[in-house]
């Protein structure tokens, strides 16, 4: 699969976001690279200040980022389907993790 083709998937699955959360999002950025430098098995990374903590101090801060790791995820995928499928789980776990939904949670909710 192209690296054009994977950015539009991480993009369809991010116009899956309902309204009201996708509106709700500020000062983050979705970014799509090869693999983790830290854990080549990593989906997907949400690296900032999760909503449901940011106070008065984080006012000026750099954008948080969700990055979406290509290689990761096509390693894990037998079809092009899988790929689409497992975009949009990666992609809605990493968002989860930007509301401040941890994984135990996500476990519960059945996001895993």
């Amino acid at each position: 699969m192209s690296a054009a083709r994977f950015e539009e998937l991480v993009s369809d699955a991010l116009d899956k976001i309902p309204p009201e959360f996708a509106n709700a999002m500020d000062n983050v950025v979705v970014l799509v690279e090869a693999r983790s430098d830290e854990d080549p098995t990593m989906l997907g990374l949400y690296h900032g200040i999760a909503l449901t903590e940011r106070d008065s101090y984080y006012a000026g801060s750099l954008p948080d980022t969700i990055t979406i790791y290509r290689d990761a995820i096509l390693d894990i995928c037998n079809s092009d389907d899988d790929v689409v499928d497992e975009v949009v789980i990666t992609v809605i776990h990493e968002v989860a993790h930007y509301f401040g939904i941890d994984d135990d949670r996500l476990h519960e909710l059945g996001w895993g």
